[in-house]
């Protein structure tokens, strides 16, 4: 992109709010398309939401969240029923074996990423211009994590997206706090609040934490917080019991408590007490990856920090720090950490670049920016390298087309890098939003297709299609991802070799995956039986989770 492109893309961005919008909407798809509809399922969050979702449409029940026969309470339901929407959609659509496209239920996650990245801009231009607020939507589109959740059929990029609504409510709150008679528009209180609503029957205590403590640190450092009254609080209160408390009652009543018991008890204050499922870290994790997932924004915002410091007094950067730091500590604390707990809190760092950049704050001189941004195309090399060597290492094979994908890209980012110390910084956002698309189908539209060996479940799947029948049941034996449970059937037995032999003895068309180290109780338990399993195919892959080598035969009952 040259910087008389990027020169003609902001003057047009900055004619209207629509057209901005619409340049991002299309940057945003641009970065997350690739990949969407043929990634496999996403062992294990992914399917289990996922699972989840279809055995509501399969009985109907909107209120019991269950895998398999196991209640899951961990979450509330809001994405549950926003993956139902999408996928009773595909099916009214014609959408062929709709349950068990795993695209379908990435939908909201696909519209909360864009919406994110449209609300960052809505954010920004409550604090700033135009012009920096499209570069803040801009930098936010590129951003790894919020590509990676845009294809992942879980809650994440819906809470960021619920979060950058309430946070943009709340700037205009903040930026006429000064004028005694001027209220807020009734169209940003309801924003707020039906923010803050979804977002609870979306993920809990997230969406309402990050405005709540913003508003603390904002209120303290006015040593006022009289201006928090135009949000109409008494209001708002009501607004979000009538979306979540519905579904509160009915799920307490259904499960006779078990919900608070499981998803507070258990979930939120295990996380905030121990490290969850092996998912411990040290404060300061998030900081350390925070390079590398927030990329390239973080290679901006470590150049803003400077900034941010001198000009902390500033409404608009005072602002953005009392979004991203509260709950970054908040996040630090806690012992439980996965990257995208602290997603939410990218979009204030891209208004801070944005506002840092549009006063021309931004370090040039020295060889820490030269290093901080010689990132850009460092991180694509790496990653091409990477790729590359995974493919080679697990497929044998060497991915052609998204190495020239991957040398655009690099070319791209050394081209920002360029930009970036011609002082052209929103020339340089722009470059790098574009690397990170280019990244983006390199990586997702060419690379991970070929990564055969991990896509085990898929593979297993396509291999009961030489048993000549329409299979009545399924049983697993050693393989128990729950991508095999959405994939196949929800009532999919997970047993051992004896019991797979026991479940194929029963008649009809029945499949039994069996992994390798279980299969001589497998066929011996058939051979005392009397039945010999047909061996249809074998499925050899790494496991995702764990990594260990798998080979699984393809059984089926006779």
């Amino acid at each position: 992109m040259s910087s008389s492109i990027a020169g003609q893309v902001f003057s047009f961005a900055e004619r209207s709010h629509g057209r901005a919008m619409a340049l991002l909407a299309l940057l945003a798809l641009l970065c997350f398309m690739p990949g969407f509809v043929g990634l496999q399922p996403m062992d294990r969050d992914e399917p289990r939401f996922a699972q989840a979702t279809k055995q509501m449409l399969e009985t109907g029940d909107f209120v019991d969240i269950r895998f398999q026969t196991e209640a899951r309470f961990k979450k509330p339901v809001g994405i549950y029923w926003m993956q139902s929407a999408a996928v009773a959609a595909g099916e009214a659509l014609g959408v062929p074996d709709a349950r068990r496209s795993i695209w379908l239920y990435r939908i909201p996650s696909l519209l909360g990423a864009i919406l994110t990245v449209l609300l960052t801009y809505v954010a920004a231009a409550g604090l700033t211009t135009r012009r920096a607020a499209f570069m803040a939507g801009a930098l936010m589109a590129g951003v790894i994590l919020l590509g990676v959740e845009a294809r992942l059929a879980k809650t994440d990029a819906v809470v960021a997206a619920t979060v950058c609504l309430s946070m943009a409510a709340l700037a205009r709150a903040w930026v006429r706090r000064a004028e005694p008679e001027c209220r807020l528009s009734w169209g940003w209180t309801l924003a707020f609040w039906i923010s803050i609503g979804v977002g609870v029957l979306v993920k809990g205590p997230v969406t309402p934490a990050v405005p709540l403590l913003a508003s603390i640190v904002l209120a303290v450092s006015e040593r006022r917080a009289g201006w928090l009254k135009r949000l109409r609080p008494l209001t708002g209160f009501a607004i979000v019991a009538l979306i979540a408390a519905p579904w509160l009652v009915a799920i307490t009543f259904k499960s006779g408590g078990a919900f608070f018991a499981e998803s507070v008890g258990q979930d939120m204050l295990a996380k905030v007490g121990s490290g969850q499922e092996s998912h411990f870290g040290y404060p300061g994790t998030y900081l350390a990856v925070f390079m590398g997932t927030a990329w390239p924004l973080s290679l901006f915002v470590l150049l803003a920090l400077p900034f941010a410091w001198r000009f902390r007094g500033d409404p608009a950067v005072l602002f953005c720090l009392a979004w991203a730091v509260p709950m970054w500590i908040v996040f630090e604390l806690v012992p439980t950490k996965l990257p995208h707990y602290v997603l939410p809190l990218y979009p204030a760092l891209a208004i801070l670049v944005a506002v840092a950049a549009e006063k021309q704050k931004l370090p040039r001189e020295g060889w820490v920016p030269r290093v901080v941004m010689g990132l850009l195309p460092g991180l694509v090399l790496i990653l091409a390298v990477a790729a590359t060597a995974g493919l080679v290492w697990l497929d044998r094979v060497v991915p052609i087309a998204a190495l020239a994908v991957f040398v655009a890209a690099l070319a791209v980012g050394v081209l920002a890098w360029r930009a970036y110390f011609a002082g052209a910084f929103g020339t340089a956002a722009l470059r790098a939003a574009a690397a990170a698309a280019l990244l983006s189908w390199g990586a997702f539209a060419f690379a991970a297709p070929l990564f055969r060996s991990v896509a085990i479940s898929p593979r297993l799947v396509a291999a009961t299609a030489s048993a000549g029948c329409q299979p009545v049941g399924y049983a697993t034996a050693g393989y128990r991802e729950p991508s095999l449970v959405f994939l196949t059937s929800t009532d999919l037995v997970m047993t051992d070799g004896a019991g797979a032999a026991d479940f194929v003895q029963k008649g009809g068309c029945r499949i039994a995956f069996v992994e390798k180290r279980l299969e001589p109780a497998f066929v011996a338990a058939g051979i005392g039986a009397g039945v010999s399993p047909k061996l249809l195919s074998r499925v050899e892959g790494i496991n995702l989770n764990g990594g260990r080598r798998l080979d699984i035969g393809v059984y089926l009952g006779q």
